[in-house]
């Protein structure tokens, strides 16, 4: 009997997706357990795996598909033994979804304008095929973020070696390829060169459009305010210092660490700041469930470090970096960057001194945190100099008054200033 595959729901709140990609095409066989499909969610991109052993009889909707409904008709398959033209028919009341149509290009400037604001020279990226899955070829089953990688690079990825599940190539393994001496065509490279200008067009994945609406509808509805404190860290680094001299192997805990743990005890400390503001009401929480922004390939990600008020430094530590590595390689579960009452986003490794976030609704505050330098601080009548870290609370409005920004601050600030206290 045919077997219908459905949109899947890949998060509780998931309403629709992107079919990114197909990895199987019509009349190939599929084993149970076969990766047949690549969806986009608002936060990652996601496997889809053969629940049945059969042939693909036919695949109604097109790769590239945005805002595919779930639980919607994308293909059918045929189980084994099964005419696979009549387990086709059971699509013939689907109406077959084609690839979306790629969009012209931007007009460009006048001559005018181009002669005084000349673009700068951008090599056009390589363009990068989809696995092929023809008789006669080798499927090649690599991540999204993979084949970016290898494709901006000029590497054959069906040359890399895969370490993922099933085989599959990951970010990872493309870099180690690259980094043992693969490189770009080097005719490929000079022709890139001898371009005076080119454009580029990226239509918005999944993750771009809904980091798009959200942050345009947080800043449009929630009154947002900012709030700025200096944190003198030299106590904290001593502090870091001594504690990763006495963790296991493999730790290594980072001001970040630190900063999520003081955070998780001025959240349980003014709880007023651990909430929702809903229609009906201001929902609180009892548990600091931390999000960190993490940068990856086309958007942000924030993964959540659960009840972070009831971990140790060191489990943080091992929590943030295995939800980091595993949000940049596209390996989240759907449920490990769902929900949270509170978001810390870092930039001081870049440099940043200060900066204030957009809040991730519907939490109601983000903290931002800068660069740790030295600067001038006075004391007594004396000056000094101290590492200092400013950190900007952005809060709104509707659920935290000024006065309870500002106490959660000190909270903060005085956890950040006496780490001691952390670990009472």
């Amino acid at each position: 009997m045919a077997v219908k595959i459905l949109m899947p729901a890949l998060s509780p709140t998931m309403t629709d997706g992107t079919l990114a990609r197909w990895l199987v095409a019509e009349g190939d066989k599929v084993r149970s357990g076969d990766v047949i499909a690549e969806i986009e969610t608002d936060k990652a991109t996601m496997e889809v795996e053969a629940l049945d052993d059969g042939i693909i009889a036919k695949i109604i909707v097109a790769e590239g598909s945005q805002n595919v409904a779930v639980n919607a008709l994308i293909a059918v398959l045929a189980e084994e033994d099964e005419d696979v033209s009549e387990a086709a028919k059971i699509a013939e009341g689907a109406e077959a979804v084609p690839a979306p149509a790629t969009p012209a290009p931007a007009p460009k400037a006048e001559a005018v304008q181009a002669a005084a604001n000349p673009a700068p020279a951008t090599p056009a990226p390589a363009s990068l095929p989809a696995p092929a899955v023809s008789q006669g070829k080798v499927r090649v089953f690599a991540s999204p973020l993979a084949r970016r990688i290898a494709g901006d690079a000029g590497l054959d990825i069906s040359a890399v070696k895969g370490t993922g599940p099933h085989g599959r190539i990951i970010r990872a393994d493309v870099e180690e390829a690259l980094a043992k001496g693969a490189s770009a065509p080097v005719a490929a490279v000079a022709a890139a060169g001898t371009l005076a200008q080119s454009e580029r067009f990226e239509p918005h994945n999944a993750m771009r459009r809904v980091i798009a609406e959200r942050l345009q509808q947080s800043k449009q509805t929630a009154p947002h305010f900012y709030l700025t404190v200096e944190c003198e860290i030299d106590t904290l680094l001593q502090a870091r210092k001594a504690l990763n001299e006495a963790a296991p192997e493999g730790v290594k805990i980072s001001v970040n660490d630190m900063v999520v743990k003081a955070a998780a005890a001025a959240l349980i400390a003014v709880p007023e700041v651990n909430g929702y503001f809903e229609a009906e009401g201001c929902r609180y929480f009892s548990d600091a469930d931390i999000c960190i922004a993490v940068a990856v390939d086309g958007g942000l990600v924030t993964p959540v470090i659960r009840s972070a008020n009831h971990l140790g430094l060191s489990a943080i530590a091992s929590t943030s970096a295995d939800l980091a590595k595993r949000a940049r390689d596209n390996q989240l579960d759907p449920s490990e960057y769902s929900g949270g009452t509170f978001t810390i986003s870092n930039l001081g490794m870049f440099g940043i001194r200060e900066f204030a976030a957009v809040i991730n609704p519907p939490q109601a505050a983000i903290l931002a945190v800068g660069v740790g330098e030295k600067r001038p601080v006075v004391r007594g009548d004396a000056l000094a100099v101290a590492t200092v870290m400013s950190v900007t609370l952005s809060a709104d409005h509707r659920i935290v008054d000024g006065a309870v920004g500002a106490k959660w601050l000190q909270a903060f600030k005085g956890a950040i200033e006496n780490p001691v206290t952390m670990l009472l």
